[in-house]
């Protein structure tokens, strides 16, 4: 029999008790990996805590013959984090992969978010990727300056909604905005330890996008399942994807795209400072110029 994927590798997800978290820690047990499955088992909006969610998935790898342990830390806190990423290299003596897939909803339109609906966000979503970044990076390079091979991967969980934007997600957008960019950021600053980072950003139907009248009707057409997230994921984890590094995926059912982001459009020049007036005759000729936005699947219209 060949050999799995990930055979060996220790693979940390966070979020892993629901939906995309849990398929991708079926996904890299299936392929050999020994995973902790990190869930703080609360609602969709963040709140309540259970140890119910990481702890059945646990049971399900290990049923199956697989390796993994539960872990119930608050990957927003900077202690959290750091006792997560200490609990993969005690359990399994080191870390490979680190998997940030957690993530709640607290959907406003901006004149009626409160501070708490995106503080909540904000911290689950772009301090709970950077904390167990930071921790784990620093778990590496450590492991690169005492002269010991490194070859680690980060995948991060970047969304369309941060990406082409959706309305009544200026939170949740602009987390997840945050955390392409630190993506792209980290893999610059981490491939000197042997260690790549990308972002995948997923159409899937799961518990955060059930009650999305959008999410229903294209999960009736096609392959939503969080499942079908799960194999670029792994892909991204092994030692396969050792090349590639600082980019963004889309993924929705079958399709994957590599996701190119802002450059440079239009422009005008001038000898002298603009004079804001002088604008009127330039800026409106450069915006019809450029290529329109993304619609909220990255697709640009005919034309």
């Amino acid at each position: 029999m060949s050999e799995k994927l990930c055979e060996g590798r220790v693979v940390v997800i966070t979020g892993a008790g629901n939906g995309l978290g849990k398929a991708h820690a079926l996904a890299f047990a299936a392929q050999g990996a020994r995973v902790v499955v990190n869930d703080l088992g609360g609602g969709r909006d963040g709140g309540g805590a259970s140890g119910g969610p990481a702890q059945q998935v646990v049971d399900e790898i290990v049923a199956a013959g697989g390796e993994a342990v539960a872990n119930t830390d608050d990957i927003s806190s900077w202690e959290g984090a750091r006792r997560l990423v200490g609990q993969a290299v005690e359990a399994f003596g080191g870390l490979d992969v680190l998997v940030n897939n957690a993530g709640i909803l607290r959907d406003r339109m901006v004149v009626s978010m409160t501070e708490r609906d995106w503080d909540s966000v904000l911290a689950v979503h772009l301090k709970g990727t950077f904390a167990p970044l930071h921790h784990a990076a620093a778990y590496w390079r450590e492991q690169a300056k005492g002269g010991r091979a490194v070859d680690a991967r980060v995948i991060n969980t970047t969304s369309p909604s941060g990406l082409f934007g959706s309305v009544g997600q200026g939170n949740y957008g602009a987390a997840k905005a945050g955390i392409a960019s630190l993506t792209i950021i980290a893999a610059a600053e981490l491939a000197r330890y042997g260690v790549t980072v990308n972002a995948v950003a997923p159409t899937a139907l799961t518990r955060l996008t059930e009650d999305i009248a959008f999410m229903r009707d294209a999960a009736a057409k096609g392959d939503l399942s969080p499942e079908a997230i799960s194999p670029l994921v792994v892909w991204l984890g092994s030692a396969a994807s050792r090349d590639v590094t600082g980019r963004v995926f889309g993924a929705m059912g079958n399709r994957i795209t590599v996701l190119e982001g802002w450059v440079a459009g239009p422009s005008a020049d001038s000898a002298d400072r603009w004079e804001p007036a002088a604008l009127t005759g330039v800026v409106p000729g450069l915006v019809a110029e450029a290529a329109p936005n993304a619609d909220g699947l990255g697709e640009r219209a005919a034309g």
